[in-house]
């Protein structure tokens, strides 16, 4: 089997468990407050399994296109015809109830994001790192530049635009600024120092890239301080992706960001060792934990903001209103989401 789809196959069950964390958060808040859960669903499609606990009322099952995931909570559908003396039903539930639920989402993604810096940083893989000298390349991302260029794993890049690079920090600061423009790298291999190579980086997030990877040294966090890195590192990726998104916003361009498509060619690409799998899946989980607390009607954000309104005013919004803009943004979210995807196909 062809290694980039043995890496797109490990990108859709990643993500997908990123996903599932997800709606196990709001699974395991709405069980807590007894709130009545139908369904969980793991992927889409037929049907192809299903379990239901003896005296449990939800239905667990896998789809026949095990990607993503949903939860089907009691009283949630506005097409329901709701009891109003059913206390297991979702509306039926207190404020506090129902804010925590819906939180409950995002929350479980931040969770599993620090879970994993806190295990990458006691196996020692963290930026709290010394730079490796000399810039040694531990491995090539598939169809990148440099994989185009002939660099090869344990390659040393001596350096760039005619600058020397003496660890991974010199590499970055030369090539961040030149995206799309030809460059002139030096490589050495096995001490010998081959002809020079002219590499165009491409753009990632407006930052040039060629595709290596570097070599590090693997120096391990005590506990307390990998639990500090853990808490501290999903705020700093929540802020640079809050950046990217006024960044966006300010150019009034969906470029940088990636549908369902896009997110598993991104994974598939970068998936070199469990490690650089793990960083990716990091940064995805925080983005899905950032992106569903949007104040955007649909997502778990804009049902927060009715849930912050009725707490500081202590009466609900009109049903019906809520419904509706739920309904508008659902349907303006998936139009959105599909242009993404057809330009990440094309792409």
């Amino acid at each position: 089997m062809e290694p980039m789809i043995i890496a797109s196959i490990i990108a859709i069950l990643g993500i997908s468990v990123l996903v599932i964390v997800h709606e196990a958060g709001h699974y395991l808040a709405a069980r807590a407050f007894g709130m009545r859960v139908l369904r969980f669903s793991v992927g889409f499609g037929p049907t192809i399994a299903k379990w239901q606990p003896q005296g449990s009322p939800t239905v667990f099952q896998v789809g026949l296109i095990p990607f993503l995931a949903y939860v089907q909570i009691a009283g949630m559908n506005p097409a329901e015809d709701n009891d109003p003396s059913d206390p297991e039903l979702y509306p039926n539930k207190g404020v506090f109830a129902r804010f925590v639920t819906i939180a409950a989402g995002p929350f479980a993604n931040y969770i599993t994001a620090s879970a994993l810096v806190f295990t990458l940083a006691l196996m020692g893989y963290h930026s709290e790192n010394p730079p490796y000298e000399p810039m040694v390349v531990e491995n090539v991302q598939p169809g990148t530049p440099s994989a185009k260029a002939g660099i090869r794993p344990g390659d040393v890049i001596a350096q760039a635009n005619g600058k020397r690079v003496r660890h991974v920090g010199d590499l970055i600061e030369i090539t961040g600024p030149r995206g799309g423009m030809p460059t002139v790298y030096v490589i050495k291999r096995n001490g010998k120092e081959l002809p020079a190579l002219t590499i165009t980086p491409i753009k990632d997030q407006d930052r040039g890239i060629i595709g290596v990877v570097p070599r590090v040294h693997n120096t391990p966090l005590a506990w307390n301080r990998a639990l500090g890195y853990a808490i501290v590192t999903p705020f700093e990726l929540t802020v640079f992706q809050l950046e990217g998104f006024r960044h966006m916003w300010a150019k009034k361009t969906t470029k940088g960001m990636v549908g369902p498509v896009g997110m598993v060619k991104l994974v598939a690409e970068r998936t070199t060792s469990f490690v650089s799998l793990a960083n990716i899946l990091v940064l995805i989980s925080v983005a899905l934990g950032l992106f569903n607390l949007l104040p955007v009607p649909a997502l778990d954000g804009g049902r927060l903001v009715f849930l912050g309104y009725e707490i500081i005013t202590r009466r609900r919004a009109n049903e019906r209103i809520e419904n509706l803009v739920h309904t508008v943004g659902l349907v303006l979210l998936l139009c959105l989401i599909a242009l993404v995807t057809l330009r990440d196909v094309a792409g």
